[in-house]
């Protein structure tokens, strides 16, 4: 939780005076709730709410799906709506579950980390690094080039994957050498 006094805070910033924030009762309220109500306040900005109508049918389906995926229905739609806006904004992409959680992917092909973090290890820029990437994962330039859309508006996203797998690669790297050592 972010302190009153923090300088520079922009959220308490534009905060009414606590005058204006005791309510009805018309007394001014304490450090304690003005602190309750920053936060309150900054939470909600994470989130905004919004009501659809939909189909029966497809609500059964999020009950169910999410059921079986721990998720609740709210939690579930709101993935479905972000993947799908992402689908729109980026045609060739898709998203899929795995091992390590769900994850976009090139529609019949690899996921766009893996496509990313070969384009980097080529050694190579601009379009000799997209072409060899292509001609290296037997994907066509269109494919890269699509990978790299979606990398270009989710570069944190795919940066994660491919530390994560580097460091999956290294740690089975050291249990190989220390059975190796062992034997």
């Amino acid at each position: 939780m972010q302190p009153l006094e923090r300088p520079g805070n922009s959220r308490l910033s534009q905060l009414p005076p606590r005058e204006a924030l005791s309510g009805d009762t018309g007394r001014p309220l304490t450090d304690a709730s003005v602190v309750t109500r920053c936060v309150t306040m900054s939470d909600m900005t994470a989130a905004r709410q919004f009501s659809a109508r939909l189909d029966a049918g497809v609500v059964d389906r999020l009950e169910r799906r999410g059921a079986r995926s721990g998720l609740n229905k709210s939690r579930l739609a709101e993935r479905y709506i972000d993947e799908g806006v992402r689908m729109d904004d980026h045609p060739g992409i898709v998203f899929r579950d795995g091992p390590t959680g769900r994850r976009a992917g090139l529609a019949a092909g690899p996921d766009v980390w893996e496509v990313i973090g070969g384009l980097r290890s080529s050694g190579l820029e601009a379009e000799e690094a997209i072409r060899a990437t292509a001609e290296w994962s037997g994907l066509s330039v269109r494919q890269v080039r699509d990978a790299i859309g979606y990398y270009s508006e989710y570069p944190d996203e795919i940066d994660e994957r491919i530390r994560m797998n580097e460091e999956n690669a290294d740690a089975a790297e050291r249990r190989w050498r220390e059975q190796s050592l062992t034997r």
